[in-house]
């Protein structure tokens, strides 16, 4: 007897109870039509967002750290941890650059601001300052002595990545001098610590569609959609900027890897849609980790790699500034020669490193910038007050994807990366414990699944379900384990 097809509203139904991607756009657009029809209410949701994000960030060092020493720890080698970090550094620095001059070289082209004869005095400059709450961006020396932490806790309280990396490289180090028989239970307790946060992430991540509709309706509410209208050139130019560099990156990742940037941005669609409604990519942190580590590249890759990109490879904010700035200048007339131009380029490879979590850093780095120039009135920065909220969509989604690829990138440069296990991951090929990650994570259960929940269960199924999570997911290191305990658990009792 034929199966009968579920009807359309059953399939949306499952779909929204089984898809983290459906249910965050249908959150994307309730709240830019409550954002639209309601701005009162719709400003008051702004804590739906916060929280979402607060819960995040108390996971990601904590994650951050059992992943690197997990990593370093089953390498075996310090050296190439190294090599890992001083590659992932060069990727870095030519990957934020070339955003740098692509975008210096689209503002030049189209001229963004040009015609628009603004009188820097008829600006309001509070408004900066309250945007940036009267800090600086550090010096280059402030930024490396800020990144070696003073306190162990401290690195963790204050949500610091780069000083939890420099303790966990620590901690990774020590445990490979150390050896498993002088402290045989540190790392099998980090390792089951990993697997903890993982599942409090799935538990964070069902709350993420209110997340998203709060963030997209206090968006909408504040600002309106009349601003695109406004800063519709810059906009359009920006965004196009953006792509033409994804593009680039989609280049890279074939020569380098053979991979697909496009199955890769399908394979994290559901974190691309939540990264865009909360305008972080920090609330998307730690299961992209997951997401790469599952798709062949080795921990210690992942763990070093990404983290870092956060603080050093900030492609979409090198975009914006440099676009930014020539914006700024054409719409004050003042023409930048070829040599203030390089002198831009120069000053944001600086001022671009380190802007991650620093309360309008973007603006910070334009005002520092415009005043090394010299001919740019700093208070003109204002202009991009009423557009800057805008950009955090393009912002975001080059940022994420720029550091996926450096992460992808430079484990196939260090012999860090399963292609075959990539390859099957990215075109939707199930892999072993797939599916219990998933569930772990929040992930949702795709259709096939509850097809199978219907079919007729085979004779042994439960026994070979009952074996597989007791194992699956685990070191290698603690199967063994594992199994001498249950050995000598009868002499226990």
């Amino acid at each position: 007897m034929p199966q009968s097809v579920p009807s359309l509203p059953r399939r949306v139904a499952r779909m929204l109870r089984t898809s983290l991607f459906a249910q965050v756009a249908c959150a994307l657009v309730l709240g830019i039509l409550v954002g639209k029809l309601w701005p009162d209410v719709a400003t008051d949701l702004q804590p739906l967002g916060d929280g979402f994000t607060r819960l995040i960030k108390t996971i990601i060092s904590p994650l951050v750290f059992c992943v690197v020493v997990v990593g370093i720890a089953k390498a075996g080698d310090l050296k190439a941890f190294g090599r890992i970090g001083l590659k992932a550094l060069i990727w870095f620095e030519v990957a934020s650059t070339l955003a740098l001059l692509i975008g210096l070289l689209a503002a030049n082209i189209v001229q963004p601001g040009s015609g628009m004869n603004v009188d820097p005095a008829t600006l309001d400059t509070s408004a900066v300052d309250a945007k940036t709450g009267g800090g600086s961006l550090p010096s280059t020396t402030e930024f490396v002595v800020n990144a070696l932490p003073t306190s162990f806790i401290g690195a963790f309280a204050e949500n610091s990545l780069l000083q939890v990396l420099i303790l966990a490289c620590l901690v990774g180090a020590a445990l490979l001098h150390l050896g498993h028989t002088k402290v045989p239970q540190v790392l099998p307790a980090i390792e089951q610590a990993q697997e903890i946060i993982f599942a409090i992430v799935g538990f964070v991540m069902r709350l993420a569609p209110i997340a998203v509709f709060g963030a997209m309706a206090v968006l909408i509410g504040q600002y309106g959609l009349g601003v695109i209208e406004t800063y519709a050139k810059l906009i359009i130019l920006c965004y196009a900027a953006a792509a033409l560099f994804i593009a680039l990156l989609a280049v890279a990742l074939k020569a380098v890897t053979g991979l697909s940037l496009w199955k890769f941005l399908r394979y994290i669609r559901e974190e691309m849609l939540l990264a865009l409604g909360t305008a972080s990519t920090e609330s998307v942190m730690p299961r992209v980790m997951q997401k790469l580590r599952k798709a062949g590249a080795r921990d210690d890759a992942v763990g070093l790699v990404l983290p870092t990109g956060y603080s050093f490879n900030l492609d979409g904010a090198s975009l914006y500034l440099s676009i930014g700035t020539l914006f700024i200048s054409q719409a004050v007339g003042v023409d930048l020669s070829l040599g203030q131009q390089i002198t831009v380029v120069l000053v944001l490879m600086l001022t671009s490193k380190g802007m991650a979590g620093i309360p309008g850093s973007a603006f910070l780095a334009l005002s520092a910038t415009a005043s090394s120039l010299g001919a740019i009135p700093a208070g003109a920065v204002a202009l991009l007050l009423g557009v800057d909220r805008i950009m955090d969509s393009m912002r975001v989604v080059t940022n994420l994807l720029g550091n996926c690829v450096a992460v992808f990138a430079v484990s196939r440069w260090e012999g860090a990366l399963d292609i075959e296990r990539a390859k099957k991951v990215l075109n939707g090929e199930r892999t072993s414990g797939q599916e219990e990650d998933e569930e772990s994570l929040g992930l949702g259960v795709p259709d096939a699944s509850d097809e199978a929940k219907e079919a007729p269960v085979r004779p042994g199924a439960h026994a070979a379900a009952g074996t597989a999570p007791s194992s699956q997911g685990l070191p290698d290191s603690a199967v063994p384990a594992q199994s001498a305990a249950k050995e000598s658990a009868p002499e226990a009792h």
